[in-house]
């Protein structure tokens, strides 16, 4: 195999590579944005004047949510790390391949394979965890306005 031939079989590896890194920030930042909404509210549970345990229960409910969020999350990461291990291996085999007398055989595609599942496992993880989002909003913003109609009537 020649020069050029390796670096291009290189460059599908170099490309998902790349669409595993955007994931794998989108990932990180839902991460962070799931942390603050836990952050905020522990504190509302931990506020004195909340006496209500209808509440309380909501409160603690939602917390769960959060951690249901970031465990989803968290596994989500960690398949795009190993799909990041995979496509670097698939690179370096087939690099390694031609150097070496093709001893790897099917290591590149086994590899690559490897990686494109565990990114489509983590897609599909992200994606549940991104429908968990829209729900815990929606439910808030339900809450919040059944809250508001409760102080004052409509007339």
């Amino acid at each position: 195999m020649t020069h050029y031939a390796i670096l291009t079989a290189m460059l599908a590896p170099a490309f998902f590579l790349t669409a595993t890194a955007a994931l794998l920030g989108s990932a990180n930042s839902r991460l962070a944005r799931v942390i603050d909404r836990t952050r905020a509210l522990l504190r509302e549970l931990a506020d004195e004047s909340l006496t209500d345990a209808d509440d309380r229960r909501v409160l603690e409910a939602r917390i769960a949510l959060q951690r249901r969020r970031s465990h989803i999350i968290l596994r989500g990461s960690q398949l795009l790390y190993l799909a990041i291990s995979c496509f670097v291996g698939t690179s370096l085999s087939v690099a390694g391949d031609s150097f070496l007398d093709h001893r790897f055989a099917y290591a590149p595609t086994l590899l690559a394979a490897l990686g494109v599942l565990a990114m489509f496992a983590a897609s599909l993880l992200l994606a549940r965890e991104a429908a968990m989002a829209v729900r815990a909003v929606n439910e808030e913003m339900d809450d919040a306005h059944r809250k508001a109609n409760r102080r004052s009537p409509l007339i």
